[in-house]
């Protein structure tokens, strides 16, 4: 059985990755199906809002939080090795770092990005909406499941 502070650690890593599955339940469930239904420039207006929102620390500190509480345990998992679920160890922190944190990176926030750099109501703006609500929710439903899964992972670890 996990226990001392390696069983902190990965409660605290179960808290984290579960705060950002349900923040991004969140915005695949009702926020973006919202945005959707808006004309393209209020659209494009407001994610961009919520993409700015999004990067102060209360969202950063659990997001980027949860990144560096998967790779510790990652890290204390190989060091220590325990005899009991390593594999659900390394399996939780797979995901999150790869599922949710990588993805963001080569997926999400490329998206937004691009959102961001388009001029509000501009005719490569209208266009480009559509595309973006598409894509963006694809790999939103991914990170949603990846990291409900590392969260489910890690508690299976406790048990």
């Amino acid at each position: 059985m996990i226990d001392g502070p390696f069983f902190v650690l990965v409660v605290v890593g179960i808290l984290g990755t579960g705060l950002i599955a349900g923040v991004f339940f969140g915005l695949s469930t009702f926020v973006m199906r919202g945005l959707a239904t808006l004309p393209p420039a209020q659209g494009v207006a407001a994610m961009n809002a919520i993409n700015l929102a999004a990067m102060r620390p209360a969202f950063m500190t659990v997001f980027m939080g949860a990144a560096v509480l998967s790779s510790l345990i990652a890290v204390v998992t190989f060091v220590v090795w325990p005899d009991e679920a390593k594999v659900e160890l390394l399996l939780g922190s797979a995901l999150y770092l790869f599922g949710v944190f990588g993805l963001t990176l080569v997926a999400n926030a490329p998206r937004d990005d691009r959102l961001a750099r388009l001029t509000v109501g501009a005719p490569e703006a209208t266009v480009y909406w559509p595309v973006y609500v598409r894509e963006w929710m694809f790999w939103n439903h991914v990170r949603t499941a990846a990291s409900a899964a590392s969260a489910l992972v890690y508690l299976l670890a406790l048990t």
